[in-house]
């Protein structure tokens, strides 16, 4: 277990925002619709309201100041080796056992390469929040995946649709990679891409048809925390406020990557005729 101590760093962004736009804590308060006494109060205290994160970050964001990703580029130029985490109500501490038993590969702490992977998955949360960690992999063992079938696979069985296989020899020896390992890092998979997979499963689609759909994520990778050897590599930096306009603009950019990847498996379907099928494969 590790500590997550770090905030909302509103007081360094409010001073960012008087200084790049030219103005005054007057000015602000007329602007955000936040009163000069809270304005000053944060000043102090380095804290606010809920209310009062949403007036200003919403501002911020309706001024095209994309403040989180910016972040992102920073920290990443300051620590090279940088995570993030999406959290729905927010982290005061991380442990190995904090997830569902049915996340991609079981049991651990999830983090993502970029702040916008970490966004997507926290975006339709009202209360949710982006945190990023610094990283080390030393002395630690990791298994890595490819978007190939070794992938599709060991993600079918933690979400429940390869019980019938699970004694399998392929499986079998997926999963005991998985469960000896500090850290996977694999091609991260959403609820959409998992749809595609279970249609594998259920032996609607051949591999190559579901591999290839799949190729339309984008999402880049996942680095899922097994161990506490592996959570001591982690050290907290910063959370980050999401505002209701930036989770709407993220919800809009989700729905139209749906539509890719309902799209790509059509193709795929009319392409890949051809192809093994999971019995097939798992005989």
């Amino acid at each position: 277990m590790i500590k997550v101590d770090c905030d909302y760093n509103i007081k360094e962004d409010i001073g960012f925002i008087l200084e790049t736009e030219k103005i005054n804590s007057i000015e602000l308060s007329e602007r955000t619709k936040v009163s000069r006494t809270t304005l000053d109060a944060i000043e102090k205290k380095g804290k606010a309201r809920d209310d009062v994160y949403e007036k200003f970050y919403s501002y911020a964001y309706g001024n095209k100041y994309r403040i989180n990703s910016v972040k992102e580029e920073l920290i990443k130029e300051k620590y090279r080796d940088v995570l993030f985490h999406g959290s729905k109500d927010g982290l005061s501490e991380v442990t190995i056992t904090g997830s569902r038993d049915n996340c991609d590969f079981g049991k651990g702490f999830y983090l993502g390469e970029t702040y916008n992977q970490a966004l997507s998955f926290v975006c339709e949360k009202e209360k949710s929040s982006v945190y990023s960690f610094k990283y080390s992999l030393s002395d630690l063992k990791i298994k890595r995946f490819e978007c190939n079938l070794e992938w599709m696979i060991a993600i079918c069985y933690y979400r429940g649709t390869l019980r019938e296989y699970a004694s399998n020899q392929m499986v079998s020896k997926i999963v005991a990679e998985i469960e000896a390992a500090d850290v996977i890092i694999a091609p991260i998979a959403d609820n959409k891409m998992f749809y595609v997979m279970a249609q594998f499963t259920d032996g609607e689609i051949n591999a190559d048809v579901a591999l290839h759909s799949l190729s339309a994520s984008k999402l880049g990778l996942q680095f899922i925390f097994k161990t506490d050897k592996a959570l001591q590599n982690l050290v907290p930096i910063e959370k980050y406020y999401l505002s209701n306009p930036e989770r709407e603009d993220c919800r809009k950019l989700l729905n139209e990557r749906s539509y890719e990847i309902d799209t790509k498996l059509k193709l795929a379907k009319r392409e890949f005729k051809i192809g093994l099928y999971i019995e097939e494969i798992l005989k």
